[in-house]
């Protein structure tokens, strides 16, 4: 279980991602900050895939299982890429702007699950909330920069239940362009994905 409090001091990015993405050390140490109305959206870098410098524990149809240790800390994260995605205008987006679903585990900081999203080589519109739709249910998420989390961190437990059931999962969100994408993930492999994970990272 999650111990910071909903919204706050979650982390801007996975730690997973952010050493696959080679950010600095300063970078890993990086703890969200709360919600800032002002804040200004800044490009990421050069995106590069979040899995560089992990280890692959093994593949679970459209799910990989991974371990890294960016700062000498362990993390260990089930990832999908999209079936599927659509830009509102079309065409917005290119090969370059790749678009990561984490579920991931950081022993250190007792999280457990964390579901979450990473976006490459663009920004989510600032004060914008992105979708998640699954089962018939749908979910919030809390957008910073490049990166999303669910919104009310009680409903993590029961997203990924009903993702574990589905047969794919759909997020909807807004960049800072303006631009309305939705992105279609297949769930095949997710529970074999995330138990691999967890089993490493206990």
């Amino acid at each position: 279980m999650r111990l910071t409090t909903p919204n706050l001091l979650r982390p801007v990015l996975p730690l997973l991602a952010m050493a696959a993405l080679a950010l600095p050390t300063e970078a890993l140490a990086q703890a969200k900050p709360p919600a800032n109305p002002t804040a200004q959206a800044k490009p990421p870098a050069s995106p590069a895939s979040p899995t560089a410098q992990a280890t692959l524990l093994g593949q679970f149809g459209d799910w990989g299982a991974y371990a890294a240790t960016p700062g000498g800390q362990k993390v260990c994260f089930a990832l999908a890429k999209p079936t599927s995605s659509v830009d509102v205008p079309a065409n917005r987006r290119t090969a370059a702007n790749a678009v990561y679903l984490f579920i991931s585990t950081r022993p250190t900081e007792k999280v457990n699950n964390e579901i979450s999203v990473l976006v490459a080589g663009y920004v989510f519109k600032p004060n914008t909330e992105a979708s998640v739709a699954v089962g018939g249910a749908s979910f919030a998420m809390y957008t910073q920069n490049d990166g999303a989390w669910v919104k009310n961190a009680a409903e993590e437990a029961k997203l990924l239940d009903t993702m574990r059931k589905a047969a794919d999962v759909v997020i909807k969100a807004t960049t800072s362009r303006g631009t309305q994408t939705t992105d279609t993930f297949s769930l095949k492999g997710i529970a074999e994905a995330v138990k691999r994970a967890g089993d490493e990272c206990k």
